[in-house]
């Protein structure tokens, strides 16, 4: 009875992984991604995110209830996991590590991107946006921060894309799994390139604003 238990509430996790949360991950991603056009198309967009009708609810129960259930499971599971890729270098053992180390630092920096941004609007009425990211990522220093919480928040998603995949019995085949191994690593690099770009559209918005413009006369 607890295996099923712990089975059923390990596919749950995997599953809430993707669906909200993967998929608000590249919701964001792709609003943030409106900075490369410049200060008004990201704030268009940001402000069409907060005008949804229910936000409050849908950000509670499509966003941070499924967040707080996936961390603190995935925290279990991170702390109950044997990692052996010094006897056992495969990369699967490698991404598997790399899953837990990621998870942690992802954890991290999502609950400081929400406090500074979502807690800060609400307790000091800060307007979140283009010009509050850009006061953020002034620092250098926060701009190391943000590049390695992205990637990590990235590289946690697609690879537990893999898992979910296994786990629900999509990729049961070890060719589907290499397969899969393929399509995923190539979700990690298209979407860093988005959150990259996102991220120093903020801190050069002079140079985004210049190539938008050129792109725009050819």
């Amino acid at each position: 009875m607890a295996d099923n238990r712990d089975f059923a509430l390990r596919r749950l996790h995997s599953l809430l992984g993707v669906i909200p949360i993967g998929l608000f991950l590249l919701q964001h991603l792709t609003v943030n991604h409106f900075a490369t056009r410049g200060r008004d198309s990201f704030n268009a967009a940001a402000h069409f995110m907060e005008s949804l009708p229910y936000r409050y609810l849908l950000e509670i129960f499509i966003i941070f209830l499924p967040i707080i259930f996936h961390a603190v499971f995935g925290l279990y599971i991170t702390f109950q996991a044997r990692n052996n890729v010094s006897r056992y270098g495969y990369l699967r053992n490698w991404m598997f590590l790399l899953q837990r180390i990621t998870g942690i630092i992802t954890l991290i920096f999502i609950s400081w991107h929400v406090w500074e941004t979502r807690l800060a609007a609400a307790l000091f009425g800060s307007e979140v946006n283009f010009n509050m990211m850009e006061e953020i990522l002034d620092n250098p220093l926060m701009v190391g921060i943000y590049v390695v919480g992205v990637l990590s928040t990235i590289f946690h998603f697609s690879n537990g894309l893999w898992s979910f995949l296994v786990s629900w019995g999509f990729t049961i085949t070890p060719r589907s799994q290499k397969i899969a191994t393929y399509v995923t690593i190539g979700i990690f690099f298209v979407v860093s390139i988005i959150g990259l770009r996102s991220i120093y559209a903020f801190v050069y918005p002079e140079w985004f604003a210049f190539a938008t413009n050129n792109l725009a006369i050819l």
